[in-house]
C-alpha cells in the first residue's frame, strides 16, 4: 500500500498513506522519520506550527534515497494572513527543511488558531496568503499547493479568487467523525482530501462496533480505521513514534464490504481525544456535541 499513490490535478503523484509528525519534538523527528522511511513510508507530513521542520529536513537529507523518491508536505502557519508574511514563511520552511523545493505546502487553517471558533473567515487574508503560494508554485519552489481545515465557505472563497485551484484539503476525519459535507464538496472540485488523526488518537478502541468489525476482518483497529479512509478515497496520515505501529498502519491490503462501510459511516462518536481535547479543531468538535 505504501507504494501506491493518488494523482493530483496537476499530475503530481502523492503516496496514498503519509507519516504524520504532529507532536513529535524536533530533537526526535529525525530518528522517527528515518524509521518511517526505512519501513517504506515515502510521504512525510510536517508543519511550521509543529516546530520540527529542521528535524524532518535532517531526516530527508540523511535518507539513502533520491530527493524525488520522497514526498514532503509542510503547512503555512494559521496566523499568517498576508502576502508578505506568507512569502517570508515559505522561504523560512525551505531553509529549515534544507530543501530546494517542497512537494506540497498548504494553509494550515482558514483562521488563526486563537480565533478558530470565531465568525471571521479571514477571506481576504487567505486569498493574500494563497497568492504567495501560487507564486512559489510558479517559481518551482512548491510542486503542489493546498489547504487544511477549510470548510465549504472557505473553499468557495478561494475557488472564486484563486488563479490556481487548491489541490488538497487536509481535514480531521476518522470513523465516527467524518465531515462528509466538506469531503463531498472538496472531491466534487477535484481536491484530494487528506485525513489527519485517522485513528482518533486511539479513542475508537472503546467502540463496540469498530472492535467487532476489526475482529471480523482479523485486523487491528488502526488498520480498520486507515482502510476506512482509503475506501472513502481519502489519504490517511497516521502518526506514531512506535516502529511496530508504523508497520501495522501500512498493512492495510484488505477490503471492507459495502455493508460494513455503511455501518462505519453511520457512526457518530463522542470520542474523548485525551490530551488533544484542548487543541482548536478538537475543541470545536467537542463543543458541538454539547
Amino acid at each position: 500500500m505504501l507504494e501506491e499513490s493518488y494523482t493530483l490535478t496537476n499530475g503530481v503523484k502523492i503516496p496514498k498513506i503519509g507519516y504524520g509528525t504532529w507532536m513529535i519534538d524536533n530533537d526526535q523527528a529525525t530518528e522517527k522519520v528515518l524509521e518511517a522511511i526505512k519501513l517504506g513510508y515515502r510521504h512525510i507530513d510536517t508543519a511550521q506550527a509543529y516546530g520540527n521542520e529542521e528535524g524532518v529536513g535532517a531526516a530527508i537529507q540523511a535518507a539513502e534515497l533520491k530527493r524525488e523518491e520522497l514526498f514532503v508536505t509542510t503547512k503555512l502557519a494559521a496566523e499568517i494572513k498576508d502576502y508578505a508574511g506568507a512569502v517570508k514563511a515559505i522561504e523560512g520552511s525551505l531553509e529549515k527543511l534544507g530543501l530546494d523545493y517542497i512537494d506540497l505546502m498548504i494553509i494550515h487553517s482558514p483562521k488563526p488558531w486563537a480565533d478558530f471558533q470565531g465568525d471571521d473567515h479571514y477571506f481576504e487574508g487567505n486569498v493574500a496568503a494563497w497568492r504567495a503560494l501560487e507564486e512559489a508554485y510558479h517559481a518551482g519552489k512548491l510542486r503542489a499547493i493546498g489547504v487544511s481545515n477549510f470548510e465549504v465557505a472557505d473553499l468557495e472563497n478561494l475557488l472564486k479568487h484563486a488563479t490556481i485551484k487548491p489541490m488538497v484539503n487536509q481535514v480531521l476525519a476518522h470513523i465516527g467523525q467524518t465531515p462528509f459535507e466538506v469531503i463531498d464538496y472538496s472531491q466534487k472540485h477535484q481536491l484530494l482530501v487528506e485525513a489527519y488523526s485517522p485513528i482518533a488518537h486511539g479513542a475508537m478502541l472503546r467502540s463496540e462496533t469498530i472492535t467487532s468489525l476489526a475482529k471480523k476482518y482479523e485486523v487491528t483497529i488502526p488498520q480498520l480505521a486507515i482502510r476506512y479512509c482509503l475506501q472513502l478515497d481519502l489519504l490517511p496520515l497516521p502518526k506514531t513514534e512506535n516502529p511496530e505501529h508504523m508497520q501495522n498502519n501500512a498493512d492495510v491490503d484488505f477490503q471492507i464490504s459495502d455493508e460494513d462501510m455503511e455501518k462505519l459511516k453511520a457512526l457518530n462518536s463522542d470520542f474523548d481525544y485525551g490530551k488533544s481535547n484542548d487543541t482548536p479543531v478538537f475543541r470545536k468538535i467537542m463543543d458541538k456535541r454539547k
